[in-house]
């Protein structure tokens, strides 16, 4: 049975909510302002699923994706570029707001370049028994097969194909799979999840596949099956050996801007924390003109890191070390030894290490997030201990979507 119903405001994650008399329900692929049609959602009593569009906003854009408003991936395509962004930026405001944080933030930077150079792809058997290759659907399990993505770099071209070919070999094993796929100079570098065990012919014929869909790498689990091409990214003036299934920042163009901002922050620190330092995208470029400590739980990547910096030239010292930040943050004693701590925390942020950066002296940190609402817990307890909200800069790389990542200043209150 449908509803009528008038959108009246956006929600956070891009859902349009109206607000009949019984309580908000949430509308994905509407906008403010219009008139739609909506049935229940099984299993989801404050959402309902469009099924017209009685009375269209101006706002309204055509989607650039033959599978909008089917795969998850995206949640934004249908609302013209401007008011996209304007929403965005105020997500933040409210947030920041709410938290009682006051801060100049800065116009909406728009990091998508030319696309995502990272994706996981998920197989799955379907109801019917076919294999599909895809996304998930939104809010749900069920995979939406494809065979294209408009918000992929051209770099990933073939990635897809790749993906379905490694899935149908091993679909015996009735295994559901996460194939990520990530694009570097040598080609593509690939880690299967969820496989089990590979018989040696498996083996063989992922070779035949890695040659055919040029990927430069194949892994199970991080393990490597075979390698064509050594799988770098050019950090700086340092290249960098990826482990498998490394993080990397969605796109190569939010990189560079995240890594510009916080360069410009930290200018003059001649020692500089990296927490949570991933592969180095802040240390190798931090390491050009300061002493760089780097720390993160993934010994992959801080192994990975080490070797860059070693091999690189020009650059000041980097000394990169395996720690769990959340279990045994820096302490206090650590902390004074910099001038500047960058923390690029993941999306939980880091509230164990906040607590203790606002009871140390360092005088500047900055903070790189990709979830506004830990970042404003984060940024609460680094203000109530002291420090002063400088800036706020919002970077757009999950293009279409409602994430964001920022880039915010911290420094030390005088007494």
């Amino acid at each position: 049975m449908t509803e009528r119903l008038t959108i009246t405001r956006m929600g956070r994650h891009g859902d349009g909510i109206a607000e009949p008399s019984q309580g908000p329900l949430y509308i994905a692929y509407t906008l403010a302002g219009e008139t739609i049609e909506a049935e229940p959602w099984s299993g989801q009593p404050d959402r309902r699923r469009l099924t017209r569009i009685e009375d269209a906003s101006r706002e309204r854009a055509a989607p650039i994706c033959k599978y909008f408003g089917t795969c998850g991936g995206c949640a934004m395509q249908h609302w013209k570029g401007e008011h996209y962004r304007a929403w965005k930026r105020h997500v933040l405001l409210d947030i920041l707001a709410q938290a009682q944080l006051s801060v100049p933030v800065d116009d909406l930077i728009d990091g998508s370049g030319q696309g995502r150079r990272r994706a996981v792809f998920h197989a799955r058997f379907g109801v019917d028994g076919e294999l599909n290759v895809g996304f998930s659907a939104r809010l749900a399990h069920d995979i939406v097969p494809i065979d294209c993505c408009p918000i992929l770099a051209a770099e990933l071209d073939g990635a897809i194909e790749a993906a379905r070919a490694i899935a149908q070999r091993i679909a015996r094993l009735r295994k559901p799979l996460d194939i990520q796929v990530t694009a570097t100079a040598a080609g593509l570098d690939v880690d299967v999840r969820g496989s089990g065990p590979l018989s040696p012919d498996d083996a063989a014929a992922f070779a035949s596949i890695a040659r055919h869909h040029r990927v430069a790498r194949l892994a199970r689990h991080g393990e490597i099956i075979i390698q064509h091409a050594a799988p770098a990214i050019r950090i700086g003036r340092a290249e960098v050996l990826i482990p498998p299934g490394a993080f990397l920042q969605a796109t190569s163009a939010a990189e560079t801007i995240l890594q510009d901002l916080v360069l410009a922050h930290c200018r003059g620190a001649a020692r500089v924390a990296d927490l949570f330092c991933g592969v180095g995208p802040f240390a190798l470029r931090l390491a050009e003109k300061a002493r760089v400590s780097a720390f993160d739980t993934d010994a992959a990547a801080v192994g990975a890191l080490k070797r860059a910096a070693a091999h690189a030239q020009g650059l000041k010292p980097v000394d990169a070390q395996s720690r769990d930040l959340f279990r045994s943050p820096l302490s206090d004693r650590e902390l004074k030894l910099f001038d500047a701590v960058v923390l690029n925390p993941p999306r939980q942020g880091s509230e164990t290490q906040a607590r203790t950066l606002a009871a140390s002296g360092v005088p500047l940190v900055i903070m790189v997030s990709c979830n506004p609402v830990t970042f404003a817990r984060d940024a609460r307890i680094l203000v109530d201990g002291g420090y002063r909200l400088v800036q706020v800069t919002p970077v757009d790389q999950f293009l279409y979507s409602p994430h964001l990542e920022l880039v915010a200043k911290f420094g030390r209150q005088k007494t």
